[in-house]
């Protein structure tokens, strides 16, 4: 029964409540002290990935962490590159890769990337391994990543490589339904105007890229997550509407599938969080799902001292998938 009952999780006293905890970490902290390298890769279906590695250079690890991150963010984000430095000082290679349109460039077909995309994590997962051939995988992933990294564990365990051994993941929706309403709130409008600021104009450039099959109408009209994923995160992805969409793409029916010991932290003052996206149950009936919900942490935020320094969500996931036994 992995239900975590206590977090040892303490905020700073300056941020004091959901979202300065959400806020704060998201635009003032800065982690220069980490250098990718670049390697593209072509997908089956003729379209590209941008892979951001970051490799200890004294001596080969044997052990890499692949990082997912956010909806519309990228491995440029701090909370990425944070969890990066994190798992470099642990002695192991990171692998931090961007969706299709994430990684600066607008990706090639009409599809993108969307909540419950697994295809592409598992590519990214088999590709690490027929690269370097690492001896052990660990995955880690924040909100959008989270339940991304949480459906390919749980939809089809046989299908993981043997290799991939344990997951760490952060502020996860784990249901997108809910949390499509929760985040349109009054009090969330901020961040839903934020995502929708870009998404918008992805699809501008999406509708440049391919005139003939992006239909702009109406596009500054849609006002919630519900009305863009049913106008085009839906059709775009072979979806008939966003009500599919998030039954299908939800991390939360899966969980019971999962088969390595992995880590879900959601604070329960996560403003983006309804309480559908605490799994107690869940994890109460699974040998493998560790749920630990904090009172404090905000979304992706997990602020300890200074916006600069480590993180609870990067010491946390270190010490899981390091530990002899997992808790």
């Amino acid at each position: 029964m992995p239900l975590i009952t206590e977090s040892s999780y303490q905020p700073p006293f300056y941020l004091f409540n959901g979202h300065l905890q959400t806020i704060v970490p998201s635009l003032w902290r800065e982690v220069p002290d980490v250098r990718y390298q670049r390697e593209r890769v072509e997908t089956a279906d003729g379209d590209f990935l941008d892979l951001d590695w970051s490799r200890l250079t004294d001596r080969t690890a044997d052990t890499l962490c692949l990082v997912s991150h956010g909806l519309e963010g990228d491995a440029g984000r701090p909370y990425v590159r944070g969890m990066v430095r994190a798992l470099n000082k642990a002695g192991f290679d990171a692998l931090a890769w961007n969706y299709r349109s994430c990684s600066g460039e607008m990706n090639r077909l009409l599809r993108s990337y969307h909540l419950g995309d697994t295809d592409d994590l598992d590519f990214v997962v088999r590709h690490a391994l027929s690269k370097l051939r690492y001896s052990r995988v660990f995955l880690t992933g924040f909100s959008a990543g989270g339940n991304v990294t949480l459906k390919y564990l749980g939809e089809q365990p046989e299908r993981v490589p043997r290799e991939v051994e344990r997951a760490a993941v952060f502020s996860v929706p784990t249901d997108l339904k809910a949390s499509s309403y929760h985040i349109a709130r009054f009090e969330n409008r901020v961040y839903l105007n934020r995502f929708l600021k870009t998404l918008r104009e992805k699809m501008r450039q999406k509708a440049a890229l391919l005139p003939d099959q992006v239909d702009l109408t109406d596009l500054d009209l849609l006002q919630d997550f519900p009305q863009f994923d049913d106008r085009f995160t839906a059709p775009m992805h072979g979806f008939k509407s966003a009500e599919e969409y998030y039954e299908h793409a939800s991390s939360g029916r899966y969980l019971s599938g999962i088969r390595i010991p992995t880590l879900l932290v959601n604070a329960q003052n996560d403003p983006f969080l309804p309480p559908t996206c605490f799994p107690r149950d869940a994890a109460s009936h699974s040998e493998f799902v560790f749920l630990e919900t904090p009172s404090d942490g905000g979304h992706v935020g997990f602020g300890e001292g200074t916006p600069d320094g480590e993180y609870y969500s990067e010491r946390r996931a270190v010490e899981f998938l390091t530990a002899e036994v997992p808790g």
